[in-house]
């Protein structure tokens, strides 16, 4: 994180207030969405809970980073879950793109790790889809149901459902 922020100050201490060759200022342009991601990367990992953690596997491109969760409480306790986000280019007008690598039975969640969000959607017909003033940490409500046959299972007979969870986490979230 500090390597891409170090960058983006010296960039601007080289250009100073006004470039005077366009042709290099154009090589060195940071785009919104790092200069963005500088803020909302250090806003993020101060926020994060304790039973969170992010991953950056290249610390220059803050535009991709893995979230690992382990809840220590719920249906869920004791599994350790990793999520990929790639930040697009044209963020933060369009939502990041997020996926779940561990094999989850989630009413959110497909077997494949598709997530539905109504935020992670540019247009949401309950007016809850992203918007440019949303922010990466608005990624860890996750409340909006995708995988039907999960969610009616769980609404058909919770003791069940947690038995399959529990057998998920065994088998996929170890």
């Amino acid at each position: 994180m500090l390597t891409l922020a170090s960058k983006l100050k010296r960039d601007d201490g080289v250009r100073g207030p006004r470039a005077s060759n366009p042709a290099s200022d154009s090589t060195r342009r940071v785009s919104v969405r790092d200069k963005l991601l500088v803020k909302e990367v250090a806003e993020l990992e101060a926020n994060l809970p304790c039973t969170c953690k992010v991953n950056f596997p290249d610390p220059n491109k803050l535009h991709y980073f893995q979230l690992t969760v382990i809840p220590d409480e719920g249906y869920y306790q004791g599994g350790k879950f990793q999520f990929e986000i790639e930040v697009p280019d044209a963020y933060n007008m369009v939502p990041p793109k997020v996926k779940c690598l561990t094999r989850i039975w989630h009413p959110n969640i497909t077997e494949t790790g598709e997530i539905c969000l109504s935020l992670l959607r540019e247009h949401s017909i309950d007016g809850t889809g992203w918007a440019p003033t949303r922010t990466l940490k608005d990624l860890l409500n996750f409340d909006d149901p995708l995988n039907i046959e999960a969610a009616e299972h769980h609404l058909r007979d919770k003791e069940d459902f947690r038995n399959k969870v529990e057998d998920y986490i065994k088998r996929y979230a170890r």
